[in-house]
């Protein structure tokens, strides 16, 4: 099926330039008219586009895409390395502290 300006206009617009109502368009009107027409055609035409790159992704763009989860997932696991180490860093000295301060109080 084609897009052609006319077949995309509403059913109140016969091919004379007539509404339903008796008016005749200006030829700016008109020309306005066949502008909006091939917007929805060109409209029409992108969406399928997409439809289509959106079902079938490229293996170029999936490719990409796992070498950046791969990525991801490593800077995450040092992330959590770290953050793991300072925890435990931070446990160590609290117990040392305590540990001092219990000697301390033992001494008195």
């Amino acid at each position: 099926m084609e897009n052609t300006p006319s077949s995309n206009l509403s059913s109140s617009h016969n091919q004379y330039g007539d509404t339903a109502s008796g008016e005749t368009l200006s030829p700016l009107e008109q020309e306005v008219l066949d502008e909006y027409a091939r917007l929805v055609g060109n409209l029409n035409n992108l969406s399928a586009s997409l439809s289509t790159i959106a079902a079938q992704p490229s293996s170029e763009i999936l490719d990409s895409l796992r070498g950046l989860e791969r990525k991801t997932s490593l800077v995450f696991t040092l992330l959590k390395a770290s953050v793991y180490s300072i925890v435990l860093q931070q446990q160590i000295e609290g117990e040392e502290d305590s540990g001092a301060q219990a000697s301390s109080d033992v001494g008195r």
